[in-house]
């Protein structure tokens, strides 16, 4: 049995069997290209839930190239990029004198999810927005000169520190649209840093105020610095931001001297020094010698207001701790909150919140704590094509004090741990899990799993192992409203795709039959839909000879899983954050590290200067706005 990525071993669940014939006469259905699948057949009012429109753009070829592109007839322009400026008097980006100062004050580094929010709240105006972003992590090579893998150890400082942490968090930018061209609003109010080095935040939920959420700095358990590792993200109906914390475990460095904490942070990776070691120098916090809980206060989803640049960040315990790759929200068919998470690690699992309480969208203050109160689950599919949700409720099953499990708030600080004593089936990290607008199913990313072996494979893993990954989509049932019951305990589900090239029999790939040459994509990562339900797919980790970046395709007709290549980042780079303004009519896309690939990501030899092009400016994250020349809705 393999090991996942935080050094346990996978769910003591049984594994699921071997892909039969049953499965895979579902999955012909697909290559096929039938109107819809097996799973939608089954919905009696399935017809209500109709995406509209193909995809009629002329398809971008696979490449490799120094700049970024996209299709034939679209414009695709940097909007901010990394040291921009983003509060009022924020400083000029000095590229040899990154500072946590300036860093602070200017767009951060690695950006990855995006959220636009429309002004005034609430409205559909997709010409004036506020637009907000993840930054993820740091590359020390590209942000400081003499830093490489060698000499990283050496040159890190703890005021080098100080400055990665103040490149990570979130930022809120006004934008606004005008003679179709898109640009930052100078100075503009709502403008905010929300960094790892200084933003206090506040703990919610069942965790909050417990005792392994104290720590010397906190002798309440619900006030914290920061939010790190940001990944995806999600949108609430009451037009809040929320922020995913990922891989918090490589930040810290050292050994616990709490036996308890040193089993709980194994299960969330935090193993050897951490992938930046110099941070326990920058804040002790980060020295698990010395503050063995406070990597308990890490790794949650944070709830952000961005109209309200003056509001306390929450990081909502109730939706549980893992690496959180995404937070994609759905209303229920009685009004009750969903949100759908991903644990973004080998043998890891997906997960749904369902609120106690209905959103009233006629009383705003009636919805401020929906994210406090409600049940998370762990979703188990079984090999018939059913979808088991889990509880994880303290007190029931083996969720006991006789398992350590004392309190609703041990289940939530330790889920991962919970979720594998109720036997959630062990996924190839799970990233982004997103609701469609139009049909109310639900889509995951599966991004790859090269550790997944033959023996180990199962009717939803159905890979070993998996290096490109795929695509799961699951349906809810339709209550007698007609509406999706997003809160039921059991769904259907299927493969959408299986990502790879058709053309290598090896790969097991499956797509549209009518899949072109550059139709084919690796490691599906986040994902979007357009106004008209149409499936966006961005990648991370593209085979060898093609650049990551966007794919589309229907999601039902006779078109259903025919993907088509939209955009190409350059060299070194993943696509992130994929986000469409209310009328379809911009894409934003996030750019992240560019120029990363092997040795050639160093500051002063990069692979590519992307997207300045100047000797003295490395390469730079950005968002990108994309749109139709002469207007119109992206992909029609």
């Amino acid at each position: 049995m393999k090991h996942t990525d935080n050094g346990e071993t996978p769910s003591g669940r049984t594994p699921l069997g071997r892909l039969i014939e049953k499965r895979l006469s579902r999955r012909a259905v697909l290559r096929g290209g039938t109107a819809v699948s097996i799973t939608a057949l089954a919905l009696t009012p399935a017809a209500c839930f109709r995406a509209d429109g193909g995809l009629r753009f002329r398809e971008l070829a696979h490449g490799s190239t120094a700049d970024h592109a996209v299709a034939d007839g679209y414009d695709a322009n940097v909007l901010i990029r990394w040291g921009d400026p983003v509060v009022p008097g924020a400083p000029k980006f000095e590229p040899n004198n990154v500072t946590g100062e300036a860093q602070s004050q200017q767009f951060g580094m690695n950006n990855d999810f995006i959220a636009f929010m429309p002004l005034p709240r609430g409205s559909n105006n997709s010409a004036h927005g506020l637009l907000c972003v993840n930054h993820e992590f740091c590359v020390a090579t590209q942000m400081f000169p003499d830093a490489s893998m060698a000499t990283a150890l050496k040159v890190m400082t703890a005021e080098r520190g100080r400055a990665e942490l103040a490149s990570l968090g979130h930022s809120v930018i006004e934008i606004k649209k005008t003679d179709g061209q898109w640009t930052t609003v100078d100075g503009s109010s709502y403008n905010r840093r929300i960094t790892a080095l200084a933003t206090e935040m506040e703990v919610t939920g069942p965790a909050a105020g417990h005792e392994r959420m104290k720590t010397s700095a906190d002798d309440t358990g619900r006030r914290v610095i920061g939010t790190l590792f940001n990944c995806a993200g999600g949108k609430t109906p009451w037009h809040t931001v929320l922020t995913a914390e990922e891989n918090v475990h490589f930040s810290f460095s050292g050994t616990p001297n709490d036996a308890r904490e040193a089993a709980n942070h194994r299960s969330m990776g935090f193993t050897g020094p951490g992938r930046y070691p110099w941070r326990a120098a920058a804040d002790p916090r980060f020295d698990l010698s010395k503050e063995p809980r406070e990597p308990n206060r890490f790794g949650w989803i944070v709830e952000l207001d961005p109209y309200d640049p003056n509001s306390v960040p929450k990081k909502r315990t109730a939706l549980g701790r893992f690496r959180h790759e995404g937070a994609g929200c759905a209303l229920s068919h009685d009004g009750r909150v969903v949100v759908y998470q991903g644990d973004d690690a080998r043998f890891e699992c997906i997960y749904r919140y369902v609120s106690d309480d209905a959103y009233d969208p006629d009383n705003p203050e009636a919805n401020r704590d929906l994210l406090d109160k409600g049940t998370l689950s762990v979703g188990r599919f079984e090999e018939d094509g059913t979808l088991v949700w889990i509880p994880l409720v303290h007190g029931t099953g083996p969720l006991t004090a006789a398992n350590g499990f004392d309190s609703q708030a041990d289940v939530l600080i330790e889920t991962r741990r919970a979720a594998r004593f109720l036997g959630g089936t062990p996924m190839d990290r799970p990233e982004d899990v997103d609701v469609n607008p139009i049909t109310g199913t639900v889509f995951a990313m599966l991004t790859n799993n090269t550790e997944r072996e033959a023996d180990e494979t199962g009717a939803s893993n159905p890979r070993g192992p998996n290096p490109f990954g795929h695509v799961i989509e699951f349906t809810p049932p339709v209550a007698s409203n007609g509406q999706r019951d997003h809160a039921a305990e059991t769904y259907t589900w299927d493969i959408f795709l299986q990502a790879g090239n058709p053309a290598e029999a090896e790969h097991s790939a499956v797509y549209h039959e009518d899949t072109s040459e550059h139709g084919w994509f690796g490691a599906p990562d986040n994902c979007a839909f357009d106004p008209k339900g149409r499936l966006w797919i961005a990648t991370d980790g593209a085979p060898d000879g093609i650049n990551d970046g966007v794919w589309a395709c229907q999601v039902d007709g006779s078109e259903r899983a025919l993907t088509k290549h939209f955009y190409r980042v350059p060299h070194g780079a993943e696509l992130c954050g994929p986000e469409f303004t209310p009328d379809g009519e911009t894409l934003f896309v996030a750019v992240q590290h560019p120029g990363l690939d092997g040795p050639n990501s160093l500051f002063d030899n990069p692979s590519t200067r992307w997207p300045d092009f100047k000797e003295d400016m490395p390469p730079r994250s950005a968002v990108v706005a994309i749109t139709k020349r002469g207007g119109g809705e992206i992909g029609s």
